[in-house]
């Protein structure tokens, strides 16, 4: 499906645009061609990279007979991108806006008062903005938060915030402090997420920098942070830095110029990115480039180090070169789609919750521009078609979790909070 019109004219994913929709942070399907470079479409690798694990121990799951539907919860957001929970016993869902604002949930009803609202630190537009929210594992006893989000300047910061235990709806502007800077050359590709993994340590991932092709070669380069997804403590900062290297990083000594903190490199865009709350596997929907979109998943039993491929690969296809790409060393996604069904992949949640038991266990993903919904099993890494569960107007930016493993959705372009439901 090509992409769509939404919101009357104002917000528009162009056919090969550099950057999303004119206000909307949605992640580009391809930047420009570079002069002379591939078309990004090229041949499917004829000996296909090893998958990145032994499958999970977790029960198969079969999405076929299976229906996803969604439910409206919250109407009049502000071009909402990120969806999550703190994990606290509240109950409460927090909803990052694009603009700069954080907003509150509470028992299906939208607080009035942002819990947040940093937008006079933000550039906002295209794919920039506020694109990450995550709270600590410990959180209320540690009141941080953390945030990802494109600076005055046009690049990317994550910093933390805290919250007054007095008033729990409302985070404190002026307790920011900046872990991490990200010079961005371009204004697209910036990734955006930021989630704490089973291990206590928190993942960022970003985008390759931008323009189209990787240009400057950085998904494949480990002297850049750039198209990588990274792994960083936050709880135990170390020199100059306000954050700490787990020693187990691959390359954590950052020798020969390797940047420490990168945990997986290959990538194009990152945009969206989950742990398992069961097997603890993390899954990655990377947005792809003229054709291709993929899903990844680097297994919970699996080293840091993973190479998914770009800008060799999109997909399971040759991209640079056009052909004879074959590398063992490179990971293939587990499942891809092509652009005539969609142009930007929205990575999901393995469902893990117990009110849509036809889900249970299933991997759910969907497009920002064609509003079709897909599950597979994600207990094996061979490669699987993805199955059409739900074909809807949405615009989807984000899926969510409540405390209970619930899905959620928000739809960008509607401003709405979305309650995922499930039937055979």
């Amino acid at each position: 499906m090509r992409p769509i019109a939404i919101v009357g004219a104002a917000l528009l994913v162009a056919a090969c645009g550099s950057a999303g929709p004119n206000g909307t942070a949605a992640p580009a399907r391809s930047g420009a061609a570079s002069p002379g470079g591939p078309s990004g479409g090229g041949s499917a690798a004829s000996t296909p990279p090893a998958s990145s694990a032994s499958a999970s121990s977790a029960p198969a799951f079969d999405p076929a007979g299976l229906t996803v539907g969604f439910d409206d919860v919250v109407i009049g957001l502000d071009l909402p991108l990120a969806v999550v929970n703190a994990h606290d016993g509240s109950g409460r869902l927090f909803i990052a806006e694009q603009g700069g604002q954080i907003r509150i949930v509470r028992d299906g009803a939208l607080v009035a008062r942002p819990f947040l609202d940093i937008s006079d630190r933000i550039t906002s537009g295209g794919e920039r903005g506020l694109l990450g929210l995550a709270f600590h594992p410990k959180f209320p006893t540690d009141p941080r938060f953390f945030v990802d989000y494109t600076d005055v300047n046009g690049d990317t910061r994550v910093s933390s915030f805290a919250v007054d235990p007095s008033q729990p709806d409302r985070a404190d502007p002026a307790s920011e402090q900046r872990l991490l800077f990200v010079k961005q050359p371009f204004a697209n590709h910036n990734g955006g997420a930021v989630v704490f993994g089973p291990d206590g340590y928190l993942y960022v991932s970003l985008g390759d920098g931008g323009s189209g092709g990787d240009p400057m070669g950085n998904g494949q380069s480990l002297k850049t942070l750039l198209g990588k997804i990274l792994r960083i403590d936050i709880d135990h900062p170390s020199g100059d830095r306000g954050y700490g290297i787990p020693t187990d990083n691959p390359y954590a000594d950052g020798s020969g110029g390797r940047q420490p903190e990168i945990w997986l490199t290959g990538l194009r865009n990152p945009w969206r990115i989950s742990f398992d709350r069961s097997t603890r596997d993390l899954w990655i929907g990377d947005v792809g480039q003229g054709d291709w979109e993929e899903i990844d998943v680097q297994r919970a039993d699996v080293p840091g180090g993973t190479n998914f491929g770009w800008n060799r690969m999109e997909g399971n296809h040759c991209y640079r070169p056009s052909n004879g790409c074959e590398d063992p060393a490179l990971i293939l996604p587990v499942t891809e789609y092509g652009h005539d069904q969609g142009c930007t992949v929205i990575g999901g949640n393995v469902y893990r919750g117990s009110s849509q038991p036809a889900l249970a266990g299933g991997y759910l993903f969907a497009d920002y521009c064609s509003g079709n919904v897909w599950a597979i099993d994600p207990s094996t890494n061979d490669f699987r078609k993805p199955t059409l569960v739900a074909e809807t107007s949405h615009n989807f930016a984000a899926f969510g979790e409540d405390e209970a493993g619930e899905l959620y959705a928000v739809d960008i372009g509607g401003g709405t909070l979305l309650r995922v439901t499930a039937k055979r």
